[in-house]
């Protein structure tokens, strides 16, 4: 999240306490966060990319950050289809907060823009069906000069919980890096301590790799139910392959932690917006689906384009998103600026699996640049083969063997997105793609 410079840390001496007691307690199992929650990576709205921090009410009554917006996207949720293809939660981001607690010392909404409080926003979400996500920070302040929860974990869970709060996305601008690995497992015994299940989004891997540090991806899935990894993403095709590039160079890394419970976390969907291309919204969701990663749109619903909304839709993508494997994707193929993205996915037989397969071009030289790779060269070996069928195109399946071609052509900054089951028996299909 962005800075807003014009503050500045405090530093306490009984936080210091604290934490160095939390860090002993935390040594043992007993405080590991697993709730049950996101067994799948989570799906939602949120508001962020779209509508930031606007606040002026006055000027801007449709855009800014208010009850009245949370409650329009969460009826759009439901009437627009995007509820029933699995996205389920509406979370608030930043700049929702009072710029001073109440009386009690406990957070509160800022009362002009969310007049029925959060506790009966939450209400109104639920009534549609759908989860309730909120924003605070591990700091002294938000990243937008709120107050944070810095000194009042607890009472900030406890009151989370007690607005029926889903799901809980803690951001880490003015905090202290080295408190950080401690206080976010701290805050999470404090969540778990409620009673109230809520997913646990935790911010600091992303605010280590910014002074180049490399995170504990271990601690991180033992703590949190997600975390973002690395920079905030930016509506333009650059800060998309930015975070792609990295999560392709960290992979070995952070992949083996990825999983049901757990998830690592590039950011939010661009789709929809001013930044990206239709060939490259199409490579998002693509990759996103490789990742495992949670599909939070952030996107004005009420002007969404039909073309945008058809592939946040797409139930085959979708699918393979939340395929119940949960293991991560990765990179096997760069050469001449085309990639080869795959994710093993169900059905498996034996250590045979399915797959999912994104051919991505990063070429910009005008036309579909035709892509010939054999099956087995992407790490696909099934000796009986596999029904590969496009998740952009029909739903034909054809039958590929691994000593077999992907032969495709892929537009400039495009992709080509294929589902590959394994076959177990001779199949009656025998056209060759």
């Amino acid at each position: 999240m962005e800075y807003f410079p014009c503050l500045f840390i405090l530093a306490f001496s009984m936080r210091a306490i604290i934490v160095a007691f939390v860090a002993i307690s935390l040594g043992g199992s007993a405080y590991a966060l697993e709730n049950g929650l996101v067994r799948t990576p989570p799906m939602g709205w949120l508001a962020w990319q779209r509508f930031r921090c606007i606040t002026n009410c006055t000027l801007y009554p449709d855009d800014c950050i208010s009850d009245k917006l949370f409650r329009t996207m969460a009826d759009l949720l439901v009437s627009e289809g995007y509820a029933a293809v699995g996205y389920n939660y509406i979370n608030i981001d930043d700049c929702w907060l009072s710029k001073e607690r109440g009386p009690d010392g406990r957070l509160q909404a800022d009362p002009e823009r969310f007049p029925y409080g959060i506790k009966d926003l939450a209400a109104y979400v639920h009534s549609k069906g759908l989860n309730f996500g909120i924003y605070e920070d591990f700091g002294n302040f938000t990243c937008a000069g709120y107050p944070g929860v810095i000194d009042n974990l607890k009472l900030d869970a406890e009151t989370f919980a007690s607005w029926d709060v889903d799901y809980i996305k803690l951001d880490g601008c003015y905090a202290e890096l080295e408190q950080m690995e401690t206080g976010y497992p701290e805050f999470g015994l404090y969540m778990n301590q409620t009673g109230r299940p809520m997913v646990y989004s935790c911010s600091w891997p992303a605010y280590q790799t910014e002074q180049g540090i490399d995170p504990n991806y271990a601690v991180l899935a033992e703590h949190c139910n997600l975390w973002r990894n690395y920079d905030d993403i930016q509506d333009s095709y650059a800060s998309l392959r930015h975070i792609i590039d990295y999560f392709g160079q960290k992979q070995d890394n952070m992949t083996p932690h990825a999983g049901p419970g757990h998830w690592n976390d590039p950011d939010m969907l661009l789709i929809g917006n001013y930044g990206l291309s239709y060939d490259q919204s199409r490579m998002q969701m693509a990759i996103w689906a490789i990742l495992a990663a949670p599909l939070f749109m952030s996107v004005d619903l009420r002007t969404i384009r039909p073309e945008h909304k058809e592939i946040l839709q797409n139930t085959r993508i979708i699918a393979v998103n939340q395929d119940p494997l949960g293991i991560q994707g990765q990179i096997v193929y760069n050469t001449s600026k085309i990639e080869i993205w795959t994710r093993k996915i169900t059905p498996v037989q034996g250590d045979q699996y399915s797959y999912a397969i994104a051919v991505v071009s990063r070429r910009d030289d005008g036309y579909p640049y035709r892509v010939q790779v054999p099956l087995r060269d992407a790490g696909l070996t099934n000796p009986l083969g596999y029904l590969v069928q496009d998740l952009y195109g029909d739903t034909t399946e054809n039958l590929l063997l691994p000593d077999d071609l992907i032969d495709v052509r892929v537009n400039p900054s495009g992709v080509v997105f294929w589902r590959a089951n394994i076959v177990t028996d001779v199949p009656s299909v025998t056209t060759i793609y």
